[in-house]
């Protein structure tokens, strides 16, 4: 892959048109992607990191609730974004509304719509250019408590080793992925098509995938005891997570 892309990929597709299941009751108002902390949008925090960073032409893909999000965001130039919107008539899944986004000519950002992280998505976009991948995906080690005792066995089922109720830490997607153009052949234009669709499909084509392993801040806004920490992470880390104190558009709890 040329490397003249690296200093003008600035194209982002934000999936911002699931319902929001696991986090109801709060979603039967207000699409996640809008659920407050601290008084922001969660995603205008994330828009607002994106255009820090060079990203600014936003495509947000809406679904449940979608006028509510057009309402919130507008246009986008109060961010300093340019903020376009496609609507999925039918649920197209987490990958499947990519299609719907036009003149994706270029290597290009796709995410989740309610993350709060202090993620560099303009190294993360260099380097996966430079890796010549054509497909990259931000990957966090999520620590996973065991609430059992653990062996460890050798051959024969002799047991060589004991945890009590170990921590054991897997890298997990964290919802934000790269896209080389080429990458859209593979997925169908109808239908439900989700990421671990995609990831069959990929490696069921030997396509170049590249995990890119990112340890601060991450916390997906899925169910209700992960908004309920949000807030408290958010004002702790606030100068990480929101480059510039820019007036911001509130949303009433």
């Amino acid at each position: 892959m040329s490397s003249k892309h690296a200093n003008h990929a600035s194209r982002v597709i934000i999936q911002a048109g699931g319902r929001g299941t696991r986090l109801a009751p709060y979603t039967t108002v207000l699409p996640k992607p809008l659920m407050p902390v601290d008084e922001r949008p969660i995603l205008e925090i994330m828009i607002r990191q994106l255009v820090s960073q060079g990203f600014d032409r936003i495509t947000i893909t809406l679904g449940y609730l979608g006028a509510l999000i057009m309402a919130v965001l507008g246009d986008g130039r109060r961010l300093g974004a340019q903020i376009e919107y496609v609507h999925e008539t039918d649920p197209r899944g987490t990958i499947g509304a990519v299609t719907l986004v036009e003149e994706l000519d270029e290597p290009f950002l796709v995410m989740n719509g309610d993350l709060l992280t202090d993620f560099d998505y303009r190294g993360f976009m260099n380097a996966h250019l430079a890796d010549g991948a054509a497909l990259s995906v931000g990957v966090y080690q999520k620590p996973v408590p065991i609430s059992l005792g653990v062996f460890d066995l050798a051959l024969g089922n002799r047991i060589v080793g004991f945890r009590e109720k170990p921590i054991i830490a897997l890298p997990c997607s964290m919802g934000i992925y790269a896209f080389d153009p080429s990458l859209l052949e593979l997925i169908p234009r109808t239908g439900n098509f989700g990421f671990d669709n995609l990831m069959s499909v990929c490696l069921g084509n030997d396509v170049h995938i590249r995990a890119h392993v990112f340890d601060g801040i991450w916390l997906d806004i899925g169910r209700p005891e992960d908004y309920a920490s949000a807030t408290a992470l958010f004002q702790e880390h606030r100068d990480r997570l929101v480059p510039e104190d820019k007036p911001v558009l509130r949303v009433a709890k």
